[in-house]
Parts: structure tokens; C-alpha cells; sequence
């Protein structure tokens, strides 16, 4: 399976830089996997398409204020940070911890530097301290330039000082947004965790899920902690030789409860956003039905072939083409139909990616 199978041409035009003024009036892309056929939705008529009994599982995950810009002390060079991933012997509300991080300018913060970076709160005081220690631990990760850095404050701890100097980081094809960051977060985001949204979910507000509710519909969530690894693009040829990246996830009791429920009324899955289906497919995948998790790892690959155990329906964006993601929905709506979706929703002028409309997998 070839890497160059789920590459498309998309124009620069097309990938939305602000979010839609009201979230739930996006465009939405129906797209009915059996037949092909295509309609042309506003997002908020997707309460026309689920059924009482009918439950929607989404990602409830947080994006946390992780882009940190400073300067070196000594020189006073503006210097970024980008945290990653924090390091697994991080403790809740400490005053130091470990992330794996991307930081620029890379020549001049290389590990046994000694260099010190200063973060500074709106009284130019400083908030954080960092220090690069380390390559990261993963091979390809280092190949990538992550290091390992180490945060230090003297505030009572690092996610005060973080929400004191950071900023939600957007992708990286999303230039000089200057709007409100609340708007890159889901309305029923709740536990931070992540270094970007899952986005399918921007497009919901309280009044669309209260609708839903009325109609007989299920809401139930996961959380998984999406990483910065989920933008990036497949480098090998062959689709298969990709080394997937780790998230963590957790189902809890109440969602597999919830779809236990809807499976005996004969009621469907709608998963909110890849993040959702990788959560619920990798979570049967451990023992073979539903069943809780808190924080397991997950580096589960849905290409064409894979199977789908839970999710009957998905909702979802437009995606970076030759990614992961073009290759899961592909999987679950078959790659013909996702590449003339694609095709399509380009000719009509629908906006691509996370600030994007919204595609319905049915």
C-alpha cells in the first residue's frame, strides 16, 4: 500500500486560517460509505442524522498552553519551546517536570549547552526556567531534533506557571491567528492533556448537543491526549513500513456502560473525531470487547483492511493529505469515496483542516 494513495492536491486557499464565526453553522460534508453518494449539509443538521437510542462519543480532552516563548539568559535571544509529551515520572502540581520538546532556534539549544531560558509573566517576572538536558529518549523522535527539558517555577506550580506565560499552540499551517484561543478548544473540553484539539469537535456547541439530547441521543466521552505527531505526514513509501506514534487514552465506566446500553437497543456509534475512534478501537482491541481503561498507550494503525469493532459512524474534518488520518478514514469509508469526498469538497469550496467543515461518515 503505497503512501502516494492518500496524497491529494490541496491549494493553499482552501485551508481555513480563522475558525467559522458560529461554530455549529460550518459546512458538512455527508458522505454515505455504502453507495458513495454525496449531500452538502450545514453542520448543525446533523441532528437529522442520528437516531434516538443513537450515541455520540467524543474526546474531552483539553489543549494545554504549551508553546513558550522567552529568552536566553545571558544574551537575551528570543528562543521557543513547544512541549510534547511530559516524561512519565512527572508529578501532579510539582514545581519541576521533564516534556519532550521541540525548541527553536535547535543549533543553539542542544543538549550540554548549559543555556537557561527564561519565561516571563505580564509583570516581567519570571515564571518558568528551562533547561535542555537531553535528546528525546525515541530514536525517530530525536532524529526529528525533540529534546528533553526540564521546567522549573517558583510559582506553586508548573500548571500555574503555564497558564501564566503559555500559549495554545496551532498547527503549523495555520499562520497568524489572533483570535480567541478558546475557540481552538471544544465547548466540553475538560482535563488538559494534549499539544492540539480534536477537532472534529469544534464544531459542536452546548444548544446543537442539548438538541441531540432532546432527540434521544446518547453523549458519552473518552479522553486521549493528542500529540503534535497526529499533523505530521508519512515519509516512507510504503504505507505499511510507518512507525505509528503513542497516545494515551482513557474509556471510562460511564462511555462503556453507554455503549454497552446502545448496542442492546440496537442503537449506532458515532465517533466525534479520529481521536474518539482510535480510543474506543484501540480499547477493544485489549481484550476483545469494551471495557474500562485509565491512561493506556495506544499506537494503533487504521489503514484500508483494518477492522472496526465499535465505531458505526464518524464525524470528522478534511485531513493533511498523505497522513495517518487520510489513511483511517479511508479505511472506514473506503479510499475511492474519501478521494472523490475530497475531490468534491474541493470543487465546491469547503474549507480544509482544523479550523475546517466537517465531513460525516456514514
Amino acid at each position: 500500500m503505497l503512501t502516494s494513495d492518500f496524497d491529494y492536491e490541496l491549494p493553499e486557499k482552501l485551508i481555513a486560517q480563522t475558525p467559522a464565526e458560529v461554530r455549529d453553522e460550518c459546512r458538512m460534508l455527508v458522505l454515505h460509505k455504502d453507495s458513495g453518494e454525496i449531500e452538502h449539509k450545514i453542520f448543525k443538521d446533523i441532528v437529522d442524522y442520528v437516531n434516538p437510542g443513537d450515541l455520540l462519543i467524543a474526546n474531552e480532552t483539553r489543549v494545554i498552553p504549551a508553546r513558550l516563548i522567552g529568552k536566553k539568559r545571558g544574551t537575551g535571544g528570543v528562543c521557543e519551546i513547544l512541549l510534547l509529551r511530559p516524561m512519565i515520572e512527572n508529578k501532579v502540581n510539582s514545581k519541576v517536570a521533564k516534556w519532550e520538546a521541540l525548541v527553536r532556534p535547535g543549533k543553539r539549544l542542544k543538549p550540554g549547552s548549559d543555556a537557561v531560558i527564561e519565561f516571563f509573566d505580564i509583570k516581567g517576572n519570571v515564571a518558568i526556567k528551562a533547561r535542555i538536558i537531553d535528546w528525546a529518549k525515541d530514536l525517530k523522535n530525536a532524529q526529528k531534533g525533540e529534546r528533553v527539558v526540564e521546567l522549573t517555577t517558583e510559582l506553586p506550580s508548573l500548571d500555574e506557571a503555564l497558564h501564566e506565560v503559555g500559549k495554545v499552540p496551532l498547527p503549523p499551517y495555520i499562520h497568524d491567528y489572533s483570535g480567541d484561543e478558546e475557540m481552538y478548544q471544544t465547548v466540553y473540553s475538560k482535563h488538559e492533556g494534549s499539544a492540539a484539539a480534536p477537532t472534529a469537535g469544534l464544531h459542536f456547541t452546548p444548544e446543537l448537543i442539548f438538541k441531540c439530547e432532546e432527540k434521544g441521543v446518547g453523549w458519552a466521552t473518552v479522553d486521549l491526549e493528542v500529540g503534535l505527531d497526529t499533523f505530521r505526514l508519512v515519509d516512507e513509501e510504503n504505507a505499511e513500513d510507518h512507525a505509528m506514534h503513542t497516545e494515551t487514552y482513557s474509556v471510562p465506566e460511564s462511555t462503556v456502560n453507554a455503549i454497552n446500553e446502545t448496542r442492546a437497543n440496537g442503537g449506532r456509534i458515532f465517533a466525534v473525531g479520529t481521536t474518539s475512534v482510535r480510543s474506543l478501537e484501540s480499547c477493544f482491541l485489549r481484550t476483545s470487547s469494551i471495557e474500562p481503561c485509565c491512561r493506556a498507550a495506544t499506537s494503533l494503525y487504521l489503514m484500508p483492511g483494518s477492522h472496526f469493532n465499535v465505531v458505526d459512524a464518524m464525524i470528522t474534518n478534511f485531513h493533511v493529505p498523505k497522513s495517518t488520518l487520510m489513511m483511517l478514514v479511508s479505511a472506514f469509508a473506503g479510499r475511492d469515496n474519501i478521494m472523490n469526498a475530497y475531490e468534491e469538497a474541493k470543487k465546491v469550496g469547503y474549507r480544509f483542516l482544523s479550523f475546517g467543515d466537517a465531513m460525516l461518515l456514514v
